[in-house]
């Protein structure tokens, strides 16, 4: 999938997505950069602005028009930042961490996020999958969107969370298949290789669910002035799924590691059970070593040298040796 569409490209600016006003939650018009700070002035108006690798120049204008803090602005035009939520003044400045599948593996990627009493920023770095869909899903239900920028926050973050659960659920159908593997006397070093690079992939992936359930926690405990409470069980709804994340990555990185074990002690005991049958088949030959090698059989009339019936005798003592030896270790689970 690629991370933005033709169509949802500005001829203005590469970098700008979508630059919308909404007022009482309906969508107004598409708003220019240099217009912004007018459109702000205006009473029950907000401005949904979704930018993609902004350069520098064209963020210190964004600054200018939103009022934006300085460490915040250089902060969001670099990528490989911490998930983190931070307060500058009125505004929210919030890092996620994004996962997209991309040509069958999975890249991440960041979102940086600007909330305001009257204005939501977005800005996308590396993968991630557009959010115009998001936006139209929010513009569908104009009640919710009249509660402000933080409904548009919780729809984009919902959509972060949703991504890491699609996501998940590939790794489950992985993990099944791994643990058939797991469970053989065999050793398979491909399993294990698999083993150890799912087990990564899921450290990955919580290490990005974390940061966004620390994150919806502050979000529905504090910034009342930003994130009403009407909209706080809505960011407690995507707080359960980023914690159902972090616990079902636990819960398989736990299984994983104890089938390597489980597969480890399969092939040592297949391992003994080898090294039984090789012992029990060595006592069983070891009778007619002994005897043979006591008696040479190298000349006419043996045993005792003259008894015509020392030869037939001794291969019968012989035969019925290793016959009652095999027995017992038959019977005893040895062979």
């Amino acid at each position: 999938m690629n991370s933005i569409s033709n169509e949802d490209k500005k001829p203005s600016c590469d970098s700008v997505i979508n630059s919308v006003a909404y007022r009482n939650g309906k969508r107004l018009q598409d708003v220019t950069v240099e217009d912004i700070s007018e459109v702000l002035k205006e009473p029950d108006t907000f401005v949904w602005l979704g930018l993609w690798q902004p350069e520098d120049a064209y963020m210190r204008s964004i600054q200018e028009e939103f009022g934006l803090h300085d460490l915040a602005i250089e902060d969001a035009l670099t990528a490989h930042q911490r998930p983190k939520i931070e307060q500058y003044g009125e505004s929210l400045f919030i890092v996620t961490h994004t996962a997209q599948k991309v040509n069958e593996t999975i890249e991440y990627g960041e979102t940086h996020l600007f909330l305001g009493k009257n204005f939501l920023i977005t800005i996308r770095h590396g993968a991630s999958s557009s959010y115009k869909e998001i936006r139209k899903h929010a513009e569908e239900r104009p009640e919710m969107m009249s509660k402000g920028p933080g409904y548009a926050l919780y729809c984009v973050l919902d959509s972060i969370v949703d991504n890491y659960l699609e996501i998940l659920h590939q790794y489950t159908e992985q993990f099944d298949a791994i643990e058939k593997m797991m469970f053989q006397n065999t050793f398979n070093q491909q399993a294990v290789q698999q083993v150890y690079s799912l087990r990564r992939d899921l450290l990955s992936l919580r290490n990005a669910a974390v940061p966004m359930e620390d994150i919806c926690n502050q979000l529905s405990h504090h910034f009342e002035e930003l994130v009403p409470k009407s909209l706080r069980a809505y960011i407690r709804d995507v707080q359960d799924h980023a914690n159902q994340v972090i616990r079902t990555t636990d819960d398989m990185r736990e299984m994983l590691s104890n089938a390597m074990h489980v597969n480890l002690a399969l092939v040592s005991v297949h391992q003994n059970e080898v090294v039984q049958r090789l012992a029990g088949w060595g006592a069983i030959l070891a009778i007619p070593t002994v005897i043979f090698s006591l008696y040479g059989m190298n000349f006419k009339n043996m045993p005792e040298l003259n008894d015509w019936w020392g030869y037939p005798v001794t291969l019968g003592v012989t035969v019925a040796g290793c016959a009652w030896l095999y027995w017992k270790l038959k019977r005893s689970g040895w062979l």
